[in-house]
């Protein structure tokens, strides 16, 4: 049988926002912005979505006396992140189920 997919991850802007993270721990606001390619404001109340979920924390502070906010990637959000992907194969690798669930309990 198929996993659902997680729904808070299955949006493009914030699987994005995810997948930087993963490789990064932490990213600024205007970098996740660049590499997203969405606006401002839709960044905000995607990343909002996220630390709801408690799959990302969010700090502010300065940075030569500009404002900034920093995005760090929570021990919840690695995890729904790598069940996100498992998901996926098996949706991918139907015939593959009981494989990829292994290296799901292995990883």
């Amino acid at each position: 049988m198929l996993n659902q997919l997680d729904s808070l991850l299955h949006s493009q802007t914030r699987l994005a926002i995810m997948s930087l993270l993963m490789n990064l721990e932490e990213a600024e606001f205007i970098y996740l912005k660049e590499q997203t390619g969405v606006s401002a404001g839709n960044l905000s109340l995607q990343l909002e979505k996220l630390r709801a979920g408690e799959y990302i924390e969010i700090r502010k502070g300065f940075k030569k006396k500009y404002p900034v906010t920093i995005c760090t990637i929570t021990s919840k959000g690695r995890e729904a992140f790598r069940q996100y992907v498992l998901d996926i194969k098996q949706y991918l690798e139907p015939g593959r189920q009981d494989e990829i669930a292994e290296e799901g309990l292995a990883g």
